[in-house]
């Protein structure tokens, strides 16, 4: 079973954390598992919370249709790399961290 991060930013944002299941807006296919914490939209993924893929170049693309879904960038108020995600580009629902694949 995936144990949450636990560190100064959950901490900062209340010390709530839910795992997104990330696709393609486009072609709705499976992208990574994300640690979501805190409450409000989805704006940025933090590189530290992903799951499943690390992305290895500059952008977040999708594996399946290769459309862009963010833009690398350095979030200056933590000084964290990030995914800064393009509006509409991706779709999320919130699971269970025992749904998750076993292998987390």
């Amino acid at each position: 079973m995936y144990k949450f991060k636990r560190d100064k930013y959950q901490k900062n944002r209340g010390g709530t954390s839910r795992i997104l299941d990330v696709s393609c807006d486009h072609c709705k296919n499976h992208v990574t598992f994300y640690q979501k914490d805190g409450p409000g939209i989805l704006k940025r993924m933090y590189v530290d919370r992903f799951i499943d893929t690390m992305p290895s170049s500059r952008s977040l693309t999708c594996q399946t249709c290769n459309r862009e879904l963010g833009t690398e960038m350095i979030y200056k108020k933590e000084d964290r790399l990030a995914y800064r995600l393009f509006a509409g580009a991706v779709h999320k629902k919130i699971i269970a961290a025992n749904k998750l694949p076993e292998k987390f």
